[in-house]
């Protein structure tokens, strides 16, 4: 399968400055190829704990906000749609920075949001018509039997602060998929 990606020129270089500016002023080690490979397997984990409801797990990587909210939708969800959730990394086939942003608060805190959107295959049984953008792709390898997967799309939003003296993690300040979580 070959899957060509094409961003809007115009957000590739926005992305590409507030990333230099990341680097420039917050961080010397920043990079966006590395933040957007460990983003993806971040994505990876992180939707394989909210598919198998384990919000525990997730309570020091999401935002307790987001996690609330992610409880009562992800509850209750059909089977179905709670294995969907779930992308294997090998079965995401294309990841891309949506949004970069800057800014600080009124108390002088510094924070940088990094929206990352991830397209990934699944096996899970969905209806096509549920969910708008799903493309259904008939996969056969070899002689083996043919097997069903839609491609899924996710919006998954990182937040660092960069205040001197706070710990420097990322956390996932949004996490939307597709028609699932609606």
């Amino acid at each position: 399968m070959i899957i060509l990606g094409f961003s809007n020129p115009i957000n590739w270089v926005r992305t590409r400055i507030y990333a230099f500016l990341i680097w420039a002023y917050f961080d010397k080690e920043f990079s966006i190829a590395e933040f957007s490979e460990g983003a993806k397997q971040a994505f990876a984990y992180v939707s394989k704990l909210l598919s198998q409801c384990k919000f525990d797990l997730l309570e020091e990587l999401v935002a307790k906000e987001v996690l609330q909210v992610l409880k009562e939708k992800v509850t209750s969800l059909s089977d179905n749609h709670k294995n969907a959730l779930a992308a294997d990394i090998d079965e995401i086939v294309y990841t891309s920075t949506g949004d970069i942003s800057i800014y600080y608060d009124e108390k002088g805190r510094k924070f940088v949001n990094i929206l990352m959107c991830f397209w990934y295959l699944t096996s899970a049984n969905i209806p096509s018509e549920s969910l708008s953008g799903a493309n259904v792709f008939q996969v056969k390898l070899g002689d083996q039997s043919v097997e069903t997967k839609q491609l899924l799309s996710a919006s998954y939003e990182f937040q660092r602060e960069f205040t001197q003296g706070v710990k420097p993690d990322w956390t996932i300040a949004r996490i939307e998929h597709s028609k699932l979580l609606e």
